[in-house]
């Protein structure tokens, strides 16, 4: 069968399973051997009710995807299928914390040991599929599970309260800007700027911190790009889920144990160039890789989307010039700000708020000054923060600058329209 047609019989054996079996009821209470032989006595049931036709190899890998999926969670389990929670701590055997609706919360659930978490951790490690692995000569890995969730585990000796492993959870909730809209990320007029931005091929650098959410907005944004074009993406870990039927999705890799064999994001982004790319997104972007982009954005590859982490637009902008200069780039302090604002168009940031709300607080146009001769960041989007009510709750609103951008040419050469008196 083709790869469509595996993937519809999985769809139909897991439909099968959820509406004609006690699946549901069941599941927590068997052990590994019991799981898989449920789910293989179902597949027979339903080949034989429906006539179903499938291959060992085909049997062999649903049973694997299935039932792995929920023996190597373990106690995790409950947390993985709330829709609620959106991270998951472990800092040893006795201690796991989760963050529920923004707000982290120490739970209740242990492990008997750091044996049996230490177990627990290579289970969802084999079950991700991927050809990662983790030891005592090789302490920390990170990797995505199957569905797309992105974990981090570092062992002792480098941890001193035994294994600690960091699950985030991927958003299947979030997949359009108006489900952002919903939960008050963002408002619907930065939505139509930030839908017609990606159409006008600006290049755009989200920011934030850990847990605020640049992925999940650069994921939604990502949607709205051209179906024709090519798009190449870049990570360490791979975390992004695009729709379009046209993307290369790259990963970099780490040396093996001899200290060999290591494809940095860098590597990556040169032969991305040669790629043909219409589009390149860099799932984060932590060094030297910085210069490559700017210099590829400069020489016509226009487009660009990437993530730096960064507490503010201007500590963005800052990150951004430190890594040029660490690049070991023969230019001075005003000609490198010069570049990073001929290349970068906007600046996104988002924010987690105490109230567990994560909002785009600035859409911020990169400008270059002739007259200081500095980069200038001018906010075109602002949230401001009034105050907090007697339930915690952030009250706020957005304020909008109608002054026509640095970029606002890009806009119309490519024949995208704003609102009626976006600008003035």
């Amino acid at each position: 069968m083709a790869n469509f047609e595996t993937d519809e019989v999985k769809a139909r054996i897991h439909h099968y399973l959820i509406a004609k079996t006690n699946f549901l009821q069941v599941k927590d209470n068997m052990d590994d051997d019991q799981l898989r032989a449920f789910v293989e006595s179902a597949i027979d049931k339903l080949c034989q009710e429906t006539q179903l036709k499938i291959t060992l190899d085909q049997r062999q890998s649903i049973i694997r995807e299935l039932a792995s999926s929920i023996i190597s969670l373990g106690p995790l389990r409950p947390f993985i299928e709330d829709p609620s929670v959106s991270e998951i701590m472990v800092n040893g055997a006795k201690s796991v914390y989760i963050q529920r609706n923004g707000k982290i919360e120490k739970t209740s659930v242990t492990f008997p040991d750091n044996t049996n978490l230490m177990h627990t951790i290579q289970k969802i490690l084999a079950a991700s599929g991927t050809s990662r692995r983790v030891d005592e000569s090789s302490p920390y890995v990170d990797f995505s599970m199957l569905d797309g969730s992105r974990v981090n585990v570092i062992l002792p000796p480098c941890s001193m309260v035994g294994p600690v492993m960091t699950i985030r959870k991927f958003s299947r909730e979030l997949t359009t800007l108006d489900d952002l809209i919903e939960r008050s990320t963002l408002n619907k007029q930065m939505s139509a700027f930030l839908i017609a931005a990606i159409k006008a091929k600006l290049n755009i650098v989200f920011c934030g911190s850990t847990g605020s959410g640049k992925t999940t907005l650069l994921n939604v944004l990502s949607s709205h790009i051209p179906g024709h074009e090519r798009i190449v993406t870049i990570e360490d870990t791979s975390e992004l889920r695009l729709m379009q039927d046209h993307v290369v999705s790259l990963q970099a890799k780490p040396a093996n144990m001899e200290g060999k064999g290591e494809v940095t994001i860098r590597d990556l982004f040169v032969n991305s160039l040669r790629m043909r790319p219409d589009r390149i997104i860099i799932g984060e972007i932590r060094g030297e890789e910085i210069l490559d982009l700017v210099q590829s954005i400069a020489s016509g590859h226009a487009g660009a989307l990437a993530i730096v982490h960064g507490d503010s637009p201007q500590e963005c902008f800052t990150r951004m010039f430190t890594m040029m200069l660490m690049s070991g780039i023969r230019l001075n302090g005003e000609q490198i700000q010069k570049q990073l604002a001929s290349s970068i168009d906007l600046i996104v940031y988002v924010e987690l708020f105490m109230d567990g709300i994560r909002r785009v607080t600035n859409i911020t146009d990169l400008q270059y000054d002739k007259k200081t001769g500095t980069g200038n960041l001018v906010d075109i989007f602002t949230f401001k923060q009034e105050r907090i009510d007697d339930n915690g709750q952030v009250i706020g609103d957005w304020q909008v600058n109608n002054q026509k951008p640095s970029f606002y040419d890009k806009f119309v050469k490519r024949n995208v329209k704003l609102p009626e008196g976006f600008f003035v």
